[in-house]
């Protein structure tokens, strides 16, 4: 089953999809594409890994790491499906990170990676972007090129996680305009999903809604005002949402 929380009339529902990507409420009312707002499928914490395929780390010039990198996010940087991320003006490179992201579905403290998978509720796509101007470093906890307003994608929904036979042999692509730039698949993952729960686990207590985005592989590009970014997980679920620019975003806040 698909789970998703959308926004009706300044109201936030949580509800089900269906396969023509339509709403349904808990009532079993079906809400036509076009009357209802996206929004992120879930609240909770945001671990974020940095490095996490082999081949992402030969192309900045990395070394895949010896134990995870992980740094956390706020919720001010998540938006839906179909939304809007705004590039920040005299910027030189900012790029996507189509994602594979974990929800955990019930509470996990000190799971060893045996047990590990029983703790996952879904899996939903992730965009993390990153401003690659202000990079500093290997570990890279730089509030300016991760923590933006709108800077991470997420949804369109939740899938249930015995719907996916195998999380760790899913492609994963990245469109600009409709144009492949990115591909890859999560076998390539330098730390699979049960050792990422199971060290998350024990450095603190995991509740059901937290998100683990399991990184990106290579294949990144520079993304400008106008452009349409679509990215996929195989069997997961299709996000997509369009670039605008810091002088626009900061016009529709008022």
């Amino acid at each position: 089953m698909k789970h998703a929380r959308v926004l009706v009339n300044d109201e936030i529902l949580n509800v089900t999809v269906n396969d023509n990507n339509e709403a349904v409420t808990a009532s079993g009312d079906v809400l036509a594409n076009g009357s209802f707002k996206w929004m992120p499928p879930c609240e909770g914490k945001m671990f974020v890994l940095a490095i996490n395929y082999a081949d992402h780390a030969a192309e900045l010039s990395f070394k895949a790491p010896e134990e995870p990198l992980v740094f956390l996010k706020n919720a001010n940087t998540l938006i839906g499906h179909e939304q809007n991320t705004y590039r920040p003006d005299n910027v030189d490179y900012m790029h996507y990170e189509c994602e594979l992201v974990v929800v955990i579905g019930k509470e996990a403290k000190s799971v060893s990676k045996e047990d590990a998978m029983q703790y996952v509720g879904g899996y939903t796509v992730g965009n993390d972007y990153a401003i690659r101007d202000y990079l500093e470093n290997y570990y890279r906890p730089n509030l300016r090129v991760k923590s933006r307003d709108t800077c991470t994608p997420i949804g369109p929904y939740i899938i249930d996680a015995e719907q996916i036979q195998d999380p760790h042999n899913l492609k994963l692509r990245t469109y600009i305009n409709g144009e492949l730039k990115q591909e890859g698949n999560t076998k390539d993952l330098v730390f699979d999903i049960p050792h990422l729960i199971s060290y998350l686990s024990e450095i603190m207590t995991l509740s059901p809604g937290d998100m683990i985005f399991t990184g990106t592989p290579e294949g990144l590009a520079d993304v400008k005002p106008g452009d349409v970014i679509t990215t996929e997980v195989e069997g997961v679920g299709t996000l997509t949402n369009t670039i605008i620019s810091e002088t626009d975003y900061l016009a529709s806040l008022h």
